[in-house]
């Protein structure tokens, strides 16, 4: 069996010891499901963008505020999460407003809170997964790591059942052993560049959930003049 033959990846693969192999079957799921999780996000994260500016639009450009609630109750599934957040804080106006016994800063308060806790769940839900990204893009090049290190020894090892240790024959086990470690940085770099991305769009989005809420308070402060 030649050297070049040894040396190609799939040979190296499927020659490599069984802790390696295990190793690189692991860091090849990971890197499987991190790719399921990136489209997904970033599928995710796009259509939260493009739905808040499209609210945006419609709230600023001086609409009946009834007729946008009725509009974000009509068509729940299909609203986006500003949207949801203006349902859950004009709700909750409405009905603290018919309670006679209520302040108007008790009203705004709880139209707020309201808006608060359905902010909370519409953040929560845009950064599902992110701690999966992360941990891959932390924790793979370590198990990549150990493949290598592990694969190495075994190599050495078999270099003991060998007369005379030559390149050719310690050559394949630590190019093996090296493939599990470029596994893990193909695991882990997609990971963090995602994760980082994907982190800084959602905390962009954050802060226009945060302003909108204080500035549709204001409104309804005004409103209860």
């Amino acid at each position: 069996m030649n050297v070049t033959q040894d040396l190609s990846i799939l040979s190296l693969i499927t020659q490599a010891s069984a802790v390696v192999q295990v190793v690189m079957a692991l860091l090849a799921g990971v890197s499987f499901m991190s790719w399921y999780y990136i489209f997904r996000k970033l599928y995710a994260v796009k259509n939260a963008r493009n739905q808040t500016e499209q609210f945006e639009r419609d709230f600023w450009s001086g609409g009946d505020l009834n007729r946008l609630y009725q509009n974000a109750v009509e068509q729940r599934h299909d609203t986006g999460a500003m949207e949801r957040v203006f349902e859950a804080g004009f709700r909750e106006f409405t009905k603290l407003r018919n309670q006679k016994n209520l302040e108007a800063k008790d009203v705004v308060d709880g139209s707020r809170r309201a808006m608060r806790a359905t902010y909370q769940r519409e953040i929560d839900d845009l950064e599902s997964h992110l701690a999966f990204l992360a941990s891959v893009g932390s924790v793979s090049p370590y198990i990549g790591l150990f493949g290598t290190v592990w694969g190495i020894m075994h190599a050495f090892r078999g270099l003991s059942n060998v007369g005379q240790a030559t390149l050719a024959s310690v050559a394949p086990g630590i190019a093996e052993a090296l493939v599990a470690t470029a596994i893990g940085l193909f695991a882990a770099i997609p990971a963090v560049l995602a994760y980082n991305r994907f982190a800084h769009d959602i905390d962009r989005l954050s802060t226009r959930f945060e302003s909108f809420m204080e500035e549709f308070s204001n409104i309804l402060q005004r409103q209860m003049r």
